[in-house]
């Protein structure tokens, strides 16, 4: 039996071509995940399509990146299913495990695949490195203000406490916290 799976990494993305393609390639069962991303090893349906595999049944999905997107995770899971005497087949990359040339394709899709990510990990390192190099802010915006900074101090200033600064600026006692540390770090 041919067991699909599909999956998509937002909600906004739409599953119908995988779908199409997997009951055109004679699906009998398509387990789906949608708004989750290929690194995420546990995902329910993917699970639930690899309880339905036997003995001779047939893993299928539309492309390989929507199994998964670490070869490790990808090479342990052909492995799982050759265990299982259960196969695997890629539409789109041609690749099936059913056949020694595409156990072959597996292994060289994978590793491309795996250098791929490797890459854009890279290349956002090295983007974010250069901004922060240009005085450019990296993460998430500032909890507080300079103004709010400002005001923190003469409140701290005039006796009140961290966490009733914190009440009236309306941010937690850690953010308060980090800011003074963050202050008496730029001073030493």
């Amino acid at each position: 039996m041919k067991i699909g799976y599909a999956r998509v990494s937002t909600e906004e993305q739409n599953l119908s071509l995988q779908l199409d393609e997997l009951e055109a390639a004679g699906c009998e069962k398509i387990f789906r995940d949608e708004g989750i991303s290929g690194i995420t090893i546990e995902r329910d349906g993917l699970s639930q399509a690899l309880l339905a595999i036997g003995e001779g049944d047939t893993l299928v999905v539309w492309k390989l990146d929507r199994l998964g997107r670490s070869l490790s995770f990808l090479c342990d899971l052909i492995e799982r299913l050759g265990n299982q005497e259960a196969g695997f087949h890629s539409i789109t990359d041609g690749i099936d495990t059913n056949t020694s040339g595409g156990t072959l394709v597996f292994h060289i899709m994978g590793a491309m695949a795996q250098f791929e990510r490797s890459l854009i990990v890279e290349r956002t390192k090295a983007g974010m490195a250069a901004a922060k190099k240009r005085g450019q802010h990296i993460g998430r915006p500032p909890a507080l203000s300079s103004g709010q900074i400002q005001h923190m101090h003469e409140l701290l200033n005039h006796g009140k406490t961290q966490g009733s600064v914190a009440e009236i600026l309306g941010v937690s006692a850690n953010t308060i916290g980090r800011a003074v540390r963050r202050q008496n770090g730029a001073r030493n």
